[in-house]
């Protein structure tokens, strides 16, 4: 799909797919500071960078995912 992209449109859509559920072309914001955990080991796994993952805003989260995607 993104072959036939030119260089703006790569820019602004490269690293995204449309929500599965509504259909949506533009990425959420997630206005969250934090994420919950299911238990303390996948937190200190994501802590310690041991798995990459949306742990904290500043260090991942979904958002950024896409825009370095």
């Amino acid at each position: 799909m993104t072959n036939n992209w030119g260089f703006e449109t790569t820019q602004i859509h490269a690293g995204q797919e449309p929500d599965s559920a509504t259909n949506a072309r533009a990425v959420p914001i997630y206005q969250t500071t934090s994420f919950v955990f299911n238990s303390s080991e996948p937190a200190q796994n994501l802590f310690s960078l041991a798995e990459i993952d949306n742990v904290y805003t500043r260090i991942m989260n979904p958002t950024q995912a896409v825009f370095e995607a």
